[in-house]
């Protein structure tokens, strides 16, 4: 996933060079930095945010792989039973 960075255009050099340095006053300059950090901020929010999310599922599924795992072995353990108690339940007839 990106998180937002398909906006190449505020995070290459050359653009750095061509925004900042083009006897732009210093204000200018320090706005335009400002803009970009506000950016990379709410970028990284963003990223934060998906983080989370991403780890909540995670441990949601963790949760539900572990309850299919305590199912399986339930159930193959019952099968067994079963078939042990079906073969017992043969058993005799085989016998006689």
């Amino acid at each position: 996933m990106c998180y937002g960075y398909n906006n190449n255009q505020s995070l290459s050099r050359s653009s750095l060079r061509r925004r900042s340095y083009d006897g732009d006053s210093d204000d200018t300059v320090v706005d335009d930095l400002r803009d970009r950090l506000a950016e990379t901020e709410a970028r990284l929010r963003r990223a934060r945010a998906r983080e989370a999310e991403l780890s909540r599922r995670l441990e949601q599924m963790k949760r539900f792989v572990s309850v299919m795992e305590i199912m399986e072995t339930f159930l193959e353990r019952r099968f067994q039973e079963q078939k042990d108690r079906i073969n017992r339940l043969l058993s005799p007839l085989s016998t006689k």
